[in-house]
């Protein structure tokens, strides 16, 4: 569905984006991961054609980006980091302005009150933007970017700043978008993309460094085979014992709150949480 090969974007001497290639298939949910600053946000905007790339090529369902600006366009729902909000309009009035503006096609009334419902924010359809809350926001741009049924939705840290039960509802309905759309969504934040995305591109300072499954990057990333286990016994004799397990690389024990009992921050180059819990219980000593 989009096809990035060897894209690059320079401001004078500095290369924000360096050389990056990717793919993503149709009906993915890609997450965008990396630090402020990495490029992820001058990168989707290329893909979205707003800004236009120094070298490399940009292919949305086989169209150039920069010889069909226009055919591409009509293919992607964009939402930025800050909405395009107009904050003296309704809600309402600011969607059909944008379902005008897009020249979208079907009846305007029916197709308004289907994104309203699929975006959460039927309820506030007569309020002034102005007076919405920040979750409320997102979700009205989220809505124009769901106008004109785009096949991609491209979401730029669309969380950030949103309350825990706001940053739940909006992943549900990223979520339910990827059953009809391919979706790529930004964050810098490695949990808020693994909770909605299978598939993430790791970006730093302007390039990619991972790639993959999130399966697959929690194990280079996070090391998979890291446990924290309370044990109760002597901590000499559970130290001693712990380092005679096979594949087990680190044992640091953390006093707790219980006389007697320790946190053990445990590394392994292999899953060991059988061999712990049978050498414990031969020794004595409960987990």
């Amino acid at each position: 569905m989009i096809e990035v090969t060897g894209l690059s974007k320079q401001y004078g001497n500095k290369k924000v984006v360096n050389d990056v290639s990717f793919h993503i298939g149709k009906g993915e949910i890609v997450g965008l991961l990396g630090p402020n600053g990495a490029g992820k946000t001058t990168t989707m905007n290329m893909i979205t054609g707003y800004i236009s790339a120094t070298s490399g090529e940009i292919k949305v369902d086989g169209i150039d980006v920069l010889a069909n600006p226009f055919e591409t366009k009509k293919l992607i729902g964009y939402l930025p980091e800050i909405p395009p909000l107009y904050p003296y309009m309704t809600t309402m009035e600011y969607l059909e302005f944008v379902f005008d503006l897009k020249k979208a096609e079907g009846k305007k009334n029916e197709v308004l009150k289907e994104i309203c419902d699929t975006a959460g924010i039927s309820e506030v359809k007569g309020r002034l933007i102005k007076n919405l809350s920040k979750g409320y926001k997102q979700r009205v741009g989220l809505a124009q970017a769901l106008i004109g049924n785009p096949e991609i939705i491209i979401l730029d840290e669309p969380t950030i700043g949103l309350d825990p039960k706001q940053v739940i509802d909006f992943r549900n309905v990223i979520k339910k978008l990827g059953k009809d759309h391919t979706v790529i969504f930004s964050s810098h934040i490695l949990s808020e993309v693994s909770a909605v995305c299978k598939k993430i591109i790791i970006i730093n300072n302007g390039q990619i460094v991972a790639e993959g499954s999130t399966e697959e990057l929690s194990k280079i990333v996070g090391k998979e085979n890291r446990y924290i286990a309370r044990i109760k016994g002597d901590k000499t004799v559970v130290i001693d014992r712990l380092r005679a397990i096979e594949g087990l690389e680190r044992a640091n024990p953390k006093s707790t709150d219980e006389p007697g009992v320790f946190d053990y921050g445990i590394e392994a180059s292999r899953d060991i949480r059988e061999d712990l819990f049978f050498v414990m219980a031969r020794e004595g000593c409960p987990i």
